[in-house]
């Protein structure tokens, strides 16, 4: 996947893919690869490539986002009937519409923002919404028994239909879990440095999970599972606003920008958000662009510590102030974090935080830590702080060295001793981890660092040295990670890594031996799907089950991540208490 190149739309790329020959088809992992590593130069809403010295390839995404498939255009002999207008569509990133909406200013709350009243009142999906999902869970089901390396352009290309087909269909929310997966995919093969199993992992699961449920959903359930294409907003009078800090904004499908998260006289949460197609240098410039907030010049950078005054406001479900016409806003003075009303988010009990993010609320944690070290995980090395008698890892919120998070981090761990009020974003896990936002300053409590815009200096760090801080008894864990690990390996490698007869034994009878038989017997099941290989009477072996194995797959990774919701509520609620042993 290259960055340079503009985000196309799943309906796009499934288009041109489905065109091609099948001799060319074969070829098209191949010219992905290809077309990726030639120079790209954009010129306005155009991107021209080099396909070689004497063909050249266009692609015109007005507004940023290629929308057809006549916005591609090569210069060879074949075209249009070429392979390289499908290999430009598949090495481009997957336009993504939902960080787009999210930076689009809305008007004045309308009938057009909220979902239809028939919809809203159907006890069960529609017919074509069912085949749409039953189209979505066969595509997913393949490029998981593929995995990683065997889901190719074509394979990608599947589910990219599968996608556009859903949301056609009123499917919002299953659309864009097939996109992430997609996404996910693609940086896994091009080697992206900023790919996350864990992520290609959650994605497989959600759009499994909801084309697998939604046929059978109703009322409430059914609302949930086909999700919103828009955000309704509603009006919410005056509202007077304080600045709790700013966090870039930068994705895997090219879109970029900076949020400001503000909280209101109740202690209520609101998000001003400045998002749109683009790489790390807009995810960093955005904080000093001025919000989309009535006439205020005020940036986000400006906002995270100052306040607004706002009448004739609009809100969405999840908190999204909106900018429309009838919005009036002004600059107002600021607050400390340990002022009111800003200072009533710290006095949550921490328990409190963890089981509202995991319950669907915002995942913001408030929390005050002293810092005592640092530590080395699987994912690179983290903060260690105590929080109430609670040993809690910090890390970074983003891996892109074009942000600074990790440099503050780094510098931060040299501020061993320092008592810090900070902002974080709850890390599900088996131990109480979060990843690191904003910091009070470590030499000025009345200040404030946004980790991910602004840089620490050696000079900020307090002068005082500290004694070393007693080590960090290791903690056992559940075996947990003996499914999980399973888990991961299918998305990874495909069915075929897990195909062989007994390799899981030994692991599912430690599952039993600890008290997990549900988990030994996932294990089992996913283990028979995956080898499950009939054959015909010439002996020869028949396609496998895709089916059977997503089923098996989708029931693991299910069970492993309510259970270690479940052991993350209580990692956090384990103060002063001694964990299980497990061996």
């Amino acid at each position: 996947m290259s960055p340079d190149l503009p985000p196309v739309t799943p309906s796009v790329t499934a288009e041109l893919v489905e065109a091609l020959s099948p001799r060319l088809r074969k070829r098209l992992d191949a010219g992905v690869a290809k077309l990726a590593a030639r120079p790209a130069v954009q010129d306005g809403d155009t991107v021209r490539i080099a396909v070689d010295d004497d063909t050249d390839l266009e692609m015109h995404a007005p507004g940023g986002v290629v929308t057809g498939t006549d916005a591609i255009r090569c210069g060879c002999l074949l075209a249009p009937d070429c392979l390289h207008r499908a290999a430009a569509a598949c090495a481009a990133p997957v336009a993504d519409r939902a960080p787009a909406a999210d930076a689009v200013t809305e008007s004045a709350p309308s009938d057009q923002d909220a979902p239809g009243e028939a919809e809203a009142a159907a006890d069960t999906a529609t017919a074509e919404q069912r085949t749409a999902a039953q189209a979505l869970y066969a595509a997913a089901a393949i490029v998981l028994d593929a995995g990683t390396d065997g889901a190719g352009a074509v394979l990608q290309a599947e589910l990219l239909r599968a996608a556009h087909t859903a949301r056609l269909a009123g499917l919002p929310r299953a659309s864009a879990a097939a996109v992430s997966v997609v996404t996910a995919v693609r940086a896994a093969r091009s080697a992206d440095p900023a790919y996350r199993l864990a992520d290609l992992v959650g994605a497989h699961r959600d759009v499994l999970g909801i084309a697998h449920r939604l046929p059978h959903a109703t009322g409430a359930d059914l609302a949930r599972l086909r999700g919103a294409a828009r955000q309704p907003y509603r009006p919410d009078g005056s509202l007077r606003l304080y600045g709790l800090f700013s966090e870039p904004v930068l994705t895997a499908t090219g879109y970029a920008g900076a949020v400001t998260w503000t909280a209101d006289t109740e202690g209520r949460l609101q998000t001003v958000s400045d998002v749109a197609p683009g790489g790390p240098g807009r995810a960093t410039g955005a904080a000093d662009r001025a919000v989309r907030i009535g006439d205020t010049a005020l940036t986000h950078r400006e906002l995270s510590r100052a306040g607004l005054a706002v009448s004739g406001a609009t809100i969405s479900p999840t908190g999204r102030l909106g900018a429309g016409a009838g919005v009036r806003a002004v600059r107002a003075s600021g607050v400390t974090w340990h002022d009111e009303p800003l200072a009533r988010l710290w006095a949550v009990p921490v328990a409190q935080q963890v089981a509202r993010a995991l319950d669907g609320g915002h995942d913001l944690l408030f929390l005050d830590v002293t810092l005592t070290g640092t530590a080395r995980g699987t994912t690179g090395d983290c903060l260690l702080a105590d929080c109430d008698g609670l040993t809690l890892r910090l890390t970074t919120a983003h891996d892109n060295p074009a942000l600074p998070y990790r440099d503050n981090l780094r510098l931060l761990a040299a501020a061993r001793g320092s008592r810090l009020r900070i902002i974080a974003r709850l890390a599900p896990g088996p131990l109480p981890r979060a990843l690191l936002l904003a910091t009070q300053h470590p030499g000025d409590p009345t200040a404030r660092t946004d980790l991910g815009l602004d840089r620490l200096q050696h000079a900020d760090l307090p002068a005082r040295t500290t004694p070393p801080l007693p080590a960090v008894t290791p903690v056992d864990e559940a075996p947990l990670h003996l499914l999980r690990r399973r888990v991961h390996q299918a998305v990874s490698g495909g069915r075929r890594v897990l195909a062989f007869p007994g390799s899981g034994a030994a692991d599912s009878a430690r599952l039993r031996r600890l008290g997990l038989a549900t988990a030994g017997d996932l294990l089992d099941d996913l283990h028979d799907a995956a080898a499950d290989r009939s054959r015909d009477a010439f002996g020869r072996l028949l396609p496998a089950d895709t089916d059977r194995f997503a089923r098996a797959w989708l029931a693991a990774a299910v069970y492993t991540d309510e259970v270690e919701r479940s052991l993350c509520a209580a990692a956090w609620t384990a103060t002063g208490q001694t964990a299980p042993a497990f061996r």
